[in-house]
């Protein structure tokens, strides 16, 4: 507590006072006279901005005298900078011209919810993303958005990192770039280390939680996250920004762009690169990306063509450390080794390793994987009410995972026993890779008709089909027997086709109540051919069609003040692994949400507080998730012999989620969310090897917790800026206990943790070739919590008894990023 009350004395404590005038004025719509809510309105070369309230008002308190140019930008309307000398209070009116939308802001507003939409969601700005990119991975990013929980498997944000939303871990979140989808088409999931630092080219992102509006690709179960890349800047400029800090982690980027070239052309790119030796031992990281976009902007046709790639080398930290390291002591770990039999090297680790323990100790025990996305975007305004936006896309991705084998059998490779001066060896130390090598290519839709400010009407979608190949081989046994180097053990093909349309309608009955509607067709074919690395045969096909209706209404209680409400019901179908790993009689049936979201949105004006305006948004959501058929693990063997998911009747997720923003003009603000939830498995069997008695143990329960899913989730930050262009940023998260598997047992947790970061950043600007600099420092951890926030477990009889193994994924204590950025 007394570290806590002298990071928030350092955050609120003003050094110095340089406010003396107050800029204000109201954004409007030139062609309608509409206020424009949401449109930024930034102070160039500073790092002072705001966004517009629900009546396109905005303010700028206790600024000093002197000379500013305000930059006003709005999804859809031409950017507007306006030269302001202030040397008394200014009051300034600011109308923005519609103009041609880039294809991808087209196809993002085709998916994106709205405030008449009825749902619950949370935008993140491009001032957001910067302040918070240090070079941790995308999810990282959104940690702050509400029931957001996040991990790395290396420990420190770099890598393979996960999120959940509402419980829901990524493969139950559809994520899309410019409409585009990027889930992997068979495991449902999305791997940001493919991506790294896709951030610093990112405009902007929505996440909708709950089934949110349709979208194209994997279903959104929930929750989907919404990716714009970045707009066209008009003028040029050239940046670099590089980090370095803690378990000698580094980033760097260049940027560059060429600025509206006569008014239509224009070209941006990056290179990045990411390196980190990660907080577990060994766990390193090595990240190479770039992105590149250029575009076409007429009167009224855009062309833009965006590509973006990232290559990545990092060190498996899969395997988690055993509980005795992360939360036990000595005679704990004593007993994990004793029940397990280690001994020699594996031993020698694990007792000195402590809890940055790595299973792993192969020198090139690596993943290797190459994705590179391109896309080409075409808009067009038929007329000011009505506009067609069309992309195509090609993703190809390829690599594979390198493991080290010890004393595996010669059979698990399809290969005969060695014989050796009379001895037969049917074991041997080998080295092999599994390959995945895919194509993903497709076409989105969107045609958007709002003739005027109470009707908006879209109707979009997308064909996609994936074609990937899964193969394993052999690069190196110490017994070969007849084997050649890379020879595919198995191999097999998979060939998937998506296919959707949907129809969205917003219409406004009065000013105050909207309705909303919106219903999706989706079909999929999905075929398999060849062996697994079982050398079982795969030849599958199946199909399904779905049919997800959504429904929502609004209603402005009066300016400032809404209440929404929607229903909406989703299907997903299962993943890979559970076809190739059953049958046509144990096949699992595809999954289905109905989900009820209702809530309250506020803006409150709260007078002044020491001459500075005290304004606050409220938003208040309550949520219901009934699954049917939701797929999880049991530990039940099928008729294949895998452990492999299970359909559960009855489930479901109910809470309620609380945000709120509480700003004291632009000096300070403290912004927080909470989310209680409880989420249920109706009825839940467990079934647990026997080794004594042989088959398997079966345990019922009647009501339990759904694994990864704590009961409270919070995340406050409280920032001010201290001295002209530096802003301190005080970060506390809080996440309460989650249960390992669905059976609830205590034995089986996750312990709650909380967890502290501060962030600071400077900002100032230049009148030469250098424009700006920024200066960083992020604190993460800043009380050096010792926590997990991953894991995973499995039990079995043995010796008269139950065994349960935990093992975690241990977060990185007190750690350090330090960043330098150039703005020419």
């Amino acid at each position: 507590m007394k570290n806590l009350l002298i990071v928030m004395a350092v955050v609120l404590l003003p050094l110095q006072l340089f406010a003396q005038h107050k800029l204000s004025g109201r954004v409007t719509d030139a062609a309608k006279d509409n206020a424009l809510a949401g449109a930024t309105v930034v102070l160039a070369g500073s790092s002072t901005g705001t966004t517009t309230g629900p009546d396109g008002y905005f303010e700028f308190q206790n600024l000093p005298e002197g000379k500013y140019t305000l930059q006003v930008s709005y999804l859809g309307f031409a950017q507007v900078s306006r030269p302001i000398n202030l040397f008394v209070d200014t009051k300034v009116d600011i109308a923005l011209q519609q103009t041609s939308l880039s294809a991808s802001e087209v196809l993002v507003s085709a998916t994106r919810a709205n405030e008449k939409t009825g749902t619950s969601f949370t935008n993140v700005t491009r001032e957001e993303i910067a302040a918070r990119n240090f070079g941790q991975d995308l999810p990282y990013l959104l940690e702050q958005t509400p029931s957001v929980v996040v991990n790395s498997d290396a420990g420190a944000g770099v890598g393979y990192t996960g999120i959940r939303i509402r419980g829901s871990d990524i493969t139950r979140i559809n994520v899309t770039v410019n409409g585009i989808p990027i889930n992997d088409s068979e495991s449902h999931g999305t791997f940001f280390v493919n991506m790294p630092d896709f951030a610093s080219s990112v405009e902007d992102m929505q996440v909708q939680r709950g089934v949110g509006t349709s979208t194209n690709g994997a279903g959104a179960f929930g929750a989907s996250i919404n990716i714009q890349t970045q707009q066209v800047r008009r003028e040029a400029y050239a940046e670099t920004d590089n980090s370095y800090g803690s378990y000698d982690t580094w980033k760097n980027n260049v940027r560059f762009g060429t600025g509206l070239i006569n008014g239509k052309f224009a070209f941006d790119g990056r290179l990045s690169r990411i390196k980190s030796d990660g907080y577990i031992d060994r766990a390193f990281s090595d990240l190479k990306s770039l992105y590149f976009s250029g575009g076409y902007y007429g009167d009224k046709t855009t062309v833009k063509f965006v590509t973006f790639s990232g290559q990545e080398k990092t060190y498996q930290a899969w395997y988690g450390t055993p509980e005795a390291l992360v939360y036990g002591n000595e005679a704990d770990l004593q007993a994990y080794i004793d029940r397990n039999g280690i001994a020699g090297s594996d031993l020698e680790n694990l007792r000195t390793a402590g809890r940055r323990y790595n299973f792993y100790t192969y020198d090139n025990e690596t993943d290797n994987y190459q994705q590179d996305h391109y896309q080409l975007h075409l808009s067009h305004d038929f007329s000011p009410a009505l506009t067609f936006s069309g992309a195509l896309h090609y993703t190809y991705g390829r690599g594979y995972y390198e493991q080290f084998r010890s004393n595996d059998k010669l059979s698990r490779y399809g290969l005969p026993n060695v014989t050796i001066g009379g001895q037969v060896i049917s074991r041997t130390d080998l080295i092999r890779r599994r390959w995945l090598d895919n194509d993903f290519y497709g076409a989105t839709y969107a045609l958007q008709y709002n003739p005027d400010s109470r009707l908006s009407a879209t109707l979009g979608g997308a064909w996609n089909r994936y074609d990937g190949d899964h193969f394993g081989e052999v690069i190196w046994a110490r017994y070969a027997s007849t084997s050649n180097i890379r020879d595919r053990y198995y191999d097999n093909n998979a060939v998937k086709t998506d296919f959707n349309l949907f129809g969205k309608v917003t219409y406004s009955i009065t000013d105050q109540l909207s309705l909303f509607g919106d219903m999706q067709v989706r079909k999929i074919n999905y075929t398999f051919e060849g062996i697994d690395n079982n050398f079982e045969n795969l030849e599958q096909e199946v199909d399904y069609t779905f049919y997800n209706p959504k429904a929502g209404v609004s209603y402005d209680l009066k300016k400032g003040h809404q209440v929404y409400a929607s229903y909406a019901i989703g299907n997903r179908e299962p993943v890979r692994d559970d076809f190739t790993e059953s049958t046509a009689n144990s096949r699992p049936e595809h999954e289905t949400l109905r989900n009820v979201e209702a809530g309250y949105r506020g803006q409150l004006a709260l007078g002044n507080l020491a001459g500075r305006a005290l304004s606050a948004n409220v938003e208040a959501n309550y949520f219901f998730m009934d699954y049917k058929n939701q797929l999880v693990l049991t530990g039940e063997i099928n008729d294949v012999g895998a452990y492999t998911r299970t359909n559960i009747d009855r489930s479901y997720r109910q809470g309620i989620e609380l945000a709120g923003a509480l700003r004291l003009g632009t000096f300070a603000s403290l912004n927080s969310n909470l989310s209680y939830s409880q989420s249920k498995v109706r009825d839940f069997e467990e079934y647990i090897d026997d080794y004594d008695q042989g088959g398997q143990a079966l345990n019922r329960y009647d009501e339990t917790a759904i694994a990864f899913s704590p009961d409270f989730v919070s995340a406050t930050q409280l920032e001010a800026e201290v001295l002209k262009g530096l802003k301190a940023a005080f970060i506390y998260k809080t996440v309460s206990k989650q249960y390992l598997d669905n059976t609830q047992s205590e034995d089986r947790i996750i312990p709650a943790y909380q967890v502290g970061d501060l962030r600071l950043r400077y900002t100032t600007g230049f009148a030469g070739v250098l424009k700006g600099l920024e200066l960083g420092l992020l604190v993460s951890n800043v009380f050096n919590e010792r926590y997990a926030a991953n894991g995973y477990t499995f039990s079995y009889i043995a010796g008269g008894g139950q065994v349960t193994e935990n093992f975690y994924y241990p977060q990185a204590t007190r750690n350090y990023l330090a960043s330098i950025g150039l703005r020419f």
